[in-house]
This record gives structure tokens, sequence and C-alpha cells, in this order.
């Protein structure tokens, strides 16, 4: 990863999306993950070759949301 430090707080109403860019004459496909509130939007640029780093920030994410979960006693779709 090139370095970069962000640090931001996720709201309720935090959105993701991820969009496809095909392969032009000049530069491979890519693809973005966006993440993006009313203040903060950023986006990670995945390369092929870079899946696994995706996989792995997806593990990471779910955990987090899993400690979350565990800590406020909630659980997804409201399941205890």
């Amino acid at each position: 990863m090139k370095s970069c430090t962000l640090s931001a707080h996720l709201e309720p109403n935090s959105t993701s999306r991820v969009s496809v860019f095909g392969a032009t004459e000049d530069d491979e496909c890519f693809v973005s993950l966006r993440i993006g509130g009313e203040l903060v939007d950023f986006a990670l640029i995945a390369r092929p070759g870079t899946a696994d780093a995706l996989r792995a920030l997806a593990r990471a994410a779910d955990e987090a949301a899993s400690t979350l979960d565990r800590l406020t006693g909630t659980a997804a779709d409201g399941d205890a």
C-alpha cells in the first residue's frame, strides 16, 4: 500500500460503493471502493493482483463490526 493516514468517524448513514474501470490503451483495469458520508469521502484504488488485500480489509471490517456488536450488546439485523 502506498502511504496515507486517514482518520474519520463512520456514521450510520455512511455509504460505500464499488466502481469498475476497464483497461485503456494507456493503463490497466482497476476498481474503486469509495466510502463516504456528509463531510468525508475517500476511495481505495485496487488494481489486478490486490484482491487479497481487499479481502483482508473486508475481514478486518467484519471483525470490527462484530466487536462493536459485542461491546454494545447488539448484533446484525437486531439479533442479540
